[in-house]
């Protein structure tokens, strides 16, 4: 493979954020199991989609960016002539427009469903640089992927889908807007830190009897988890939040597991904590953010 192409790809990955898709397929998991599993043939399409959508959604936020790019980050792929402003485009509208595809080719509720999930992505790339609650849109955008995958399995969506999709809704609002000062290279809000425990919360309220101790244990986790991941807060700078963000978002994986542990089968269980490390050696590679 020449050089130029393999620099090329290099750049498509930069700039689809793919280092992040191992903790998009543990929405699709999880949400698939919280609308009761089944229709497995189902799930090839929903993982392929929403791997679309978010990689379209990653590189038109790249698109939308681009001048604040052009001053803020210099080191993004559009900025460093690596590739044009039209290619990022095409691409991006292109993947959005496959990813949803094969989520109609899954049945119409699982494409009526992705329809509102492109809306929210596109919505939250056009505006997230000059609203200030823009992080709560994405936090809707990983509140649909749960719908979407609910939708493609035999209960379809419910009451528990509903639920952790909020949860993880509020935990990717508060590491998004944790995420938002690192652009601006300023401190971040402690506040933010407080939306991390709402899948904890929900965890010990939707989970009694012999599931609130397996729920324990993994709660126990993720708390352990996020305190790792934002340890260097308090430092004097406010720590690498580069770092920071990087770490919490690996830790979806964990928010996931998280939702469906207390009934899931030992051989899916293990699949989450797998991805969460599959995702931090991938961030090695290919920046998260």
């Amino acid at each position: 493979m020449r050089p130029e192409t393999v620099r090329h790809l290099r750049t498509l990955l930069i700039l689809g954020r793919v280092s992040n898709l191992p903790t998009v397929w543990t929405n699709c998991l999880a949400g698939w199991w919280l609308g009761g599993g089944g229709h497995v043939g189902r799930l090839t399409l929903l993982f392929l989609g929403v791997s679309l959508l978010y990689i379209g959604g990653m590189f038109l936020n790249d698109a939308f960016d681009v001048d604040f790019d052009r001053q803020r980050r210099t080191d993004r792929p559009i900025p460093t002539g690596r590739i044009t402003v039209g290619e990022v485009w095409r691409y991006g509208f292109g993947a959005l427009g496959l990813g949803l595809l094969l989520l109609l080719l899954a049945g119409w509720t699982t494409g009526l469903l992705g329809l509102i999930l492109v809306a929210f992505i596109l919505l939250y790339d056009g505006v997230h640089k000059f609203v200030t609650a823009s992080p709560w849109l994405m936090g809707a955008c990983r509140f649909w992927v749960y719908l979407v995958a609910a939708s493609t399995a035999a209960g379809g969506v419910n009451g528990g889908a509903i639920y952790s999709g909020f949860a993880l809704a509020v935990y990717v609002a508060g590491l998004s807007y944790v995420a938002r000062r690192e652009s601006f290279r300023t401190r971040a809000p402690r506040w933010p830190f407080a939306l991390l425990t709402a899948p904890l919360l929900l965890a010990f309220v939707m989970n009694t009897g012999p599931y609130l101790r397996p729920a324990l244990w993994i709660a126990l986790v993720l708390l352990l988890w996020i305190a790792f991941s934002s340890r260097n807060i308090l430092d004097a700078k406010g720590g690498n939040l580069g770092h920071i963000v990087t770490g919490l978002l690996a830790g979806i994986t964990l928010v996931d597991w998280l939702a469906i542990a207390p009934e899931c089968p030992r051989g899916l269980s293990v699949v989450f904590p797998l991805l969460l490390v599959v995702t931090r050696l991938a961030q090695r590679f290919i920046p998260a953010t």
